[in-house]
């Protein structure tokens, strides 16, 4: 028999029946600015008065383009302010916006292009990375394979064949009518198709109306993460449901958006901004807490020797709450005072100096890092949901967080256990069904309204929901036991040395782990012992840098069963990257396609031949 959560109140009705419509009551009931953005190389506020005359200003020139009321509209670009007017200007054309993620190759932009029938393509630049090519060269290279594609229009700068918005919005003018279209989106129309980042194959387009988004702007307001005098750092990219929930806050409670430039910038940002709260991905949390360890156990002299037995304590502090045991000592409370005390005036300092809270989702928090920043006097609310359920499912309270779970369901949302552990999720967030996809959609969606997640949780005592692994991710040894491989990979990436990894093992006899290495820490580790390379695919080879990692296995195997650990490991040339394919823009390692791609390396841990 399914375990159903406790009952939770619906959440309040709201007037409103589109997102457009909750844009308006913001306008009227304004007590901040709507957005703070670097424009021009200054930090600028834009009102709500202003944001909206930009959102009908871009609505009404789309119309004048020809857009008509359901039309699929993309946006490959970058958070940023025009991304958020973008948006909201194709719901004020009766269209739907299908966002595109920023990182996505010119393959996955094609796919979604034509998957979706989009008519018009937004997008932010030209400038090539690192690591890739500039967005508008990319989505160049597939775009004669997506006829239906009419209209390109470039936030910034021209070409050939490229519309400027500067021109759109020039022959918009005189065009009018919005707020009658806005009367008429009701929350059963679509506002966007958002793309799953497709871990275990092509990504499928989740049918998100305004109901949905109208529910959720309402549900997060009565959980109260968020207050309307907090500022919030947005940095997510808003092709992700993670990002588009917060924005749905931000209608639903008038707060004020931050707009961060990009995440390479994130730090300075905060520091330049002061936000209140941060939503993030874990992997961020992850680099943050690596970062402050690296830098204080490497610092010479006393100072060092302080921070390296402070972190021991730490680790056996967070060992004891993990276990629910009692851990109290005169060295830990020195440690807190003489170190731990001066580490959170550093943190507070990096992020502005007024960051009161943290969200996290879009992939599991490991606790020890949770317990890291509760020590530092921070909260973390950790949260689930899917795409599918417009990401906001169940959310721990303010003020009542749980670490080790992601709390309760929010107004309105019905959670219960499946017989299989497999968590079941019901209420107005959950989407129409995939575009596309009638079978796709009977699979995961039940008559009566039901929708499998494909992630195992439980209950605890006081009902809140710990997730402990994705169905389809659960490894089964050739001895037929179950292992959660998302836990074991929590685990190693809270060692500084460890950037990302990927545990293997179905159907094999033993695990075993794709390992990819901090570079700077590993460098450092070199350096200490006066080894210099000139790459990361050079560390990667070094005999010291494998020393150090099996260390750390072997640290980790100390504390599980025979079945769960980690035998053989192999260093990667080269660390995991959206680019490359290997993660998905929340991070998330993509299991099937790491598997295929490194075949060879998995398989030589088994027969014994190493791969160069």
């Amino acid at each position: 028999m399914a375990v159903n959560v406790a009952s939770v109140p619906a959440a309040a009705a709201s007037s409103e029946k589109n997102v457009l419509e909750i844009l308006d009551r913001r306008v009227r009931e304004a007590r901040v600015p709507a957005v703070t953005a670097k424009l021009n190389g200054k930090w600028t506020d834009v009102s709500w008065a202003e944001l909206r005359q930009r959102v009908e200003a871009l609505s009404n020139a789309l119309v004048a383009l020809g857009v008509k009321p359901g039309d699929r509209v993309a946006i490959f670009a970058a958070t940023s302010l025009q991304w958020l007017v973008t948006d909201l200007a194709i719901s004020g054309a009766r269209a739907v916006c299908v966002p595109i993620y920023a990182s996505n190759t010119p393959d996955e932009v094609r796919y979604i292009l034509q998957n979706s029938g989009a008519v018009m393509c937004f997008v932010d630049d030209d400038a090539p990375d690192a690591k890739q090519a500039g967005r508008l060269s990319r989505l160049k290279q597939r775009l004669a394979e997506c006829p239906e594609v009419k209209t390109v229009i470039a936030f910034e700068g021209s070409g050939e064949g490229i519309t400027p918005l500067a021109e759109l919005l020039e022959k918009g003018k005189g065009t009018g009518g919005y707020d009658d279209r806005v009367k008429q989106v009701g929350p059963d129309d679509l506002c966007h198709f958002i793309y799953t980042s497709g871990t275990t194959g092509d990504p499928k387009g989740v049918m998100l109306s305004h109901g949905n988004w109208a529910y959720e702007a309402q549900a997060t307001r009565q959980v109260g993460m968020m207050l309307p005098d907090d500022s919030v750092m947005l940095f997510l990219p808003l092709a992700h449901s993670f990002a588009q929930v917060i924005k749905a806050s931000w209608l639903g409670m008038g707060f004020r958006m931050i707009i961060a430039e990009s995440i390479d910038k994130l730090l300075p940002n905060l520091a330049e901004t002061s936000p209140s709260i941060l939503p993030s991905v874990p992997r961020v949390f992850e680099k943050v807490f690596n970062g402050v360890y690296s830098t204080a156990v490497s610092a010479p002299g006393l100072k060092g020797t302080l921070a390296r037995w402070a972190f021991r304590l730490f680790d056996e502090w967070a060992d004891a709450r993990g276990a629910a045991r009692p851990y109290d000592s005169l060295g830990w409370s020195l440690a807190k005072r003489l170190v731990f005390s001066k580490v959170a005036a550093t943190v507070s300092q990096r992020l502005g100096g007024k960051m009161r809270l943290f969200i996290s989702g879009g992939a599991p928090l490991s606790r020890k890092i949770g317990y890291f920043f509760e020590l530092l006097g921070y909260e973390i609310l950790e949260g689930f949901g899917l795409t599918e359920t417009s990401a906001a499912s169940v959310v721990n309270p303010p003020g009542k967080s749980r670490l080790g779970t992601v709390g309760k369901a929010v107004p309105g949302t019905e959670v219960k256990i499946n017989p299989d552990g497999e968590i079941m999720l019901k209420g107005p967030g959950v989407m129409k069904g995939y575009w596309k996809q009638e079978a796709a959609t009977r699979e995961v969606l039940e008559p009566d309204g039901w929708f499998h997640s494909g992630d195992i949780g439980e209950f605890d005592s006081d009902g809140y929901l710990k997730i402990t692994d994705r169905k389809k991710d659960i490894i089964v040894t050739a001895g037929g036991k179950n292992v959660a491989p998302q836990n074991l990979e929590n685990l190693l990436k809270t060692y500084p040395l460890i950037s990302s990894a990927m545990v293997h093992g179905d159907k094999r006899a033993f695990l075993t782990v794709l390992i990819c290495v901090a570079e700077d820490y590993a460098k450092k580790i070199l350096s200490d012992k006066g080894v210099t390379v000139a790459d990361y695919a050079e560390l990667a080879k070094r005999p010291e840098i494998a020393q150090a990692v099996q260390k750390v296995l072997d640290d980790v195997n100390a504390s599980q069963p025979p079945y769960n650990t980690l035998k053989k490991f192999t260093v990667m040339d080269h660390d995991f990257t959206q680019e490359s394919g290997e993660l998905t823009p929340t991070l998330k390692v993509k299991r099937k396609f790491c598997s295929q791609k490194y075949a060879a390396q998995l398989d030589a841990m088994y027969s014994g031949k190493a791969i160069d």
